[in-house]
Formats: structure tokens, sequence, C-alpha cells
């Protein structure tokens, strides 16, 4: 559902006449007689802050002017709207357009933009007077099943907020990870934002068109994404999908590719148990690290577990998918300190005493937006007091800094010393958006609004 949402602050401007007339509601129709208008000079500019993250553009009214020239910036961040595309900072348009040239014709009224952002700086290069302009937001609109009426402020809070995330990046009918770059369905990511469709809605038919496309665009011998880990994470989706909807309807119709699959995968586990997979990939926070590999086998493990039960529902034959999760269970998971890994190994076999302390050490230090359910609920098998604490001292430092959705990645470390992301940073600063991130998402790159961020809204329904 679409909404227009006018501005909640003007930040800043220079150069416009009657800036408060752009808060007046209107009537959203341009006519020839509009009073209460807004005159930008040419060279002038104003920066809008509406208020929340949304997923849209800009919808500006024109009354007045001769084929103005402008240049639109969205920004998740306030630095980030102010920021040039292509400089150090890593600004892009990488792949929402967020940065660019428009015209406004006089008595028209235009729709500019699709892309993540909560900010919107508009620099006019000509004279202009403007009626209206308002965000555009596009967001799931279904009745909620399950919300959370807790009396922690705090858990309703975080829970809002990443039931608002998830909702952003579900509106265009597919599951998307983040609204302001790629427009592709990651199924392996698609996990935690499953985990947290089905928790508020039950069945979503935005999960079953995405996970299907995924598979209509990978013929075998392919690997969903390119990645083998995400073909694992679809057929986890699958099965788990299936148990929490009870729409085993639509996981029959999925056994076929999951037998094909299962035998493919097991060319690429040894008899010894060791891996050869082409790739590996668990997280970006682990990529290249001693535990990733570990990491792997978990998801493998848990893939083959979920297999199991899924064809022996169906009563079919679960030999094959026996024999692979009995060779992968030849070496045993110990990773040495990646709270992401020891999340999924919760879940593939279990947990020893050691893997306690090391996932409770530090607290949320060394959590990943992407794993924090897997994380949350390993802590919570053994100290659910601690994981609640956990929970809240992550999502609530993203919180403190201005969150209106939660972040493809978040370190814990990165708030210290760290502005706002609705502030510029004052002298001595660090930005919060720009100066941090990795991998493929540092600087300005790095998605406010990612899906995958999500999953504690399963955490909070289980737990809390």
């Amino acid at each position: 559902m679409v909404k227009y949402v006018y501005p909640k602050k003007v930040v800043e401007s220079k150069g416009v006449e009657d800036v408060g007339n752009l808060f007046l509601k209107k009537p959203l129709q341009i006519g020839l007689a509009e009073k209460n208008t807004v005159v930008f000079e040419k060279g002038g500019y104003i920066i809008l802050d509406f208020g929340m993250e949304m997923r849209g553009g800009a919808r500006i009214l024109t009354f007045n002017a001769e084929r103005a020239k402008v240049r639109l910036r969205f920004g998740e961040s306030l630095s980030e709207t102010c920021s040039e595309t292509g400089d150090e900072k890593n600004a892009t348009n990488d792949h929402a357009m967020r940065d660019f040239i428009a015209h406004l014709p006089r008595l028209s009224d235009e729709r500019l933009g699709d892309t993540g952002y909560r900010f919107l700086r508009i620099d006019f290069f000509d004279k202009a007077e403007i009626k209206s302009i308002l965000g555009t937001n596009n967001m799931l609109s279904k009745k909620a099943g399950y919300y959370y009426n807790g009396d922690d402020l705090e858990i309703k809070k975080i829970f809002e907020t990443a039931k608002r995330t998830i909702d952003l990046c579900s509106a265009g009918g597919y599951i998307w990870d983040g609204i302001k770059r790629d427009r592709l369905v990651w199924i392996g990511d698609m996990h935690p934002e499953m985990l947290a469709l089905t928790s508020l809605y039950g069945r979503v038919a935005e999960v079953e068109r995405s996970m299907k496309f995924v598979k209509d665009q990978t013929p075998l011998p392919g690997w969903m994404n390119t990645i083998p880990m995400y073909s694992m994470w679809w057929v986890i989706i699958v099965a788990d999908y299936a148990k929490r909807t009870g729409s085993y309807g639509f996981a029959e119709k999925q056994l076929g590719y999951i037998e094909k699959l299962l035998a493919q995968f097991d060319k690429y586990v040894k008899e010894n148990g060791e891996l050869d997979y082409p790739s590996y990939f668990v997280d970006w926070p682990t990529s290249g690290s001693p535990d990733e590999k570990d990491g792997v086998r978990a998801i493998n493990i848990i893939m083959a577990k979920n297999a199991i039960e899924l064809i022996r529902h169906f009563g079919k034959d679960t030999t094959l998918a026996e024999k692979h999760l009995n060779k992968l269970l030849k070496i045993k998971i110990a990773p040495k300190k990646s709270k992401q890994v020891l999340g999924l190994k919760y879940f593939a076999t279990g947990l020893d005493e050691e893997d306690k302390i090391k996932l409770t050490e530090g607290g949320a230090k060394g959590m990943s937006t992407f794993m924090s359910y897997y994380i949350l609920k390993a802590v919570a098998s053994f100290d659910k007091t601690k994981a609640l604490e956990m929970m809240k001292e992550y999502y609530g430092a993203m919180l403190s800094v201005g969150a209106t959705s939660f972040w493809e990645d978040f370190d814990i470390e990165w708030i210290k010393g760290a502005g706002r992301i609705d502030q510029f940073p004052k002298p001595g600063e660090k930005d919060i958006h720009c100066d941090f991130g990795g991998y493929c998402y540092k600087g300005y790159r790095h998605s406010f609004c990612h899906g995958w961020s999500s999953g504690v809204i399963a955490f909070i329904k289980e737990e809390c």
C-alpha cells in the first residue's frame, strides 16, 4: 500500500520563502489558483526529515515553474542525503537511484524515485513555486495476527521497529533484503525474514512467491544466488515454513527439487565428513574466518535434518538424506569464537558448556543482524534472562542512534564516539553511517533497512 507522507521537519533550507506552508495539509491536486505555496529561488535548497524510514520517493506538486531543474538526494541518514555519489564515502546509486537530476514542469504532479530513505535534499537550479512536497511510502499492508503486547517498553520498541523493517522489505510482491539497493530475492538471507513474516501473519504469499521464483531461476546443478549454502537455506525455509504455517501443500510441490538437491549436496561431502563445496558462506562478519567452515557444516546439518523430517512427513524414502547427515556428523562443529556459528551449532547439534561461555562473553559484542535470531535462541536455551539482555543491548543500541528500521549489519562497538543518524556529526564525532561497515556494505552503501535483521520478531514471540 502506498501512502503519502508530509515532512515532519525542515532540517535546513536556503533561498526559500514561506517554507512553513509545506506542512499544511492540502488537496493533492494542482489547481490554477493555488495559495499558500512555497517559492524556491535559483540556487536554493531544502533538506526534509520524514521522521521514519520509508520505501518510495517524492511526490512534488509544482504550481509555477519553467521546467525547473532540480537535484534530488535521498538518504537513510541525514549525512547520506548530503553526500556526493562516487566519493570515498561510498555513496552510490547501486541499485535503486537515490541521487539524480529531474525537471519540474508547471502545473505538474511528479512522482520521483523509488529507494529506501528517511531524508530528502532538493537543490533548485531554477526558480520554482511548489504547492506540496510529500514522501511516498510503500509498505506491506496485512493485518497482523501477532503483536508484542507485553509491559516492557524497550521490547515493544524493538518489535515495532523490526516489524516496520520487514513490512518495508516485503511490499514489492517478493521479499527483498534492502530497499535502498538491489531488488533481488536473496534466498539464504530470507530465512530470518520468513521467521518474522510467519510470526506476524502466518501464511504469506510473498514468501511462497519468492521461494518459487528463485527455484525457477535455478535449474540444477546451479546453486541459488550462486551460493551452495543458499540452496541449503532454501530447503530449510521450505521445511520451516510448512511447520510454522501448516502449508504442506506448498512444500509437497518442492519435494522433487529437494530430492535432487540432496543428491547434489551429497557429492560435496566426503565419506570421512570433510566438506568440498566450491565456496563457503555463513554471513559477512564470518567471511574468510577460521569458523566459516564450521558454520557451513552447521547449516548443512540443519538442512539435512529438516529434509529428513519433511520427506518423512510425506511417507517418502529418507535413505539419501540420512546418509548425507551421518557423513556430516562425523566431524564435530567446534567454532573458536564466532557467535553466529555457535548459534547455528545450537540448531544443528546442540551446545556444550564451553560454547555457552563463548556465546555470552561480552554480551552483544560479536552479534550480527542476520544471525541474531539463532544467537539469541541459543542463549535463551540455557539463560533466557541473558538472551533478553543481549537483545536489548544490541537492538537498543541501533535505536539509541536514531534507527527507525534495523540495519544490514551492526557492531555494538560502532556507537562509541558516534553521533545519531538524524544529526550531522559534531566535531570529533564519528559518522555511524559512512565511517563503518565492511565487505560489500562499506560507508553509505550500508543498508539501514534490511529484512534479515527482523528475525528478532520470531525470538520475541517465542521467548517474550
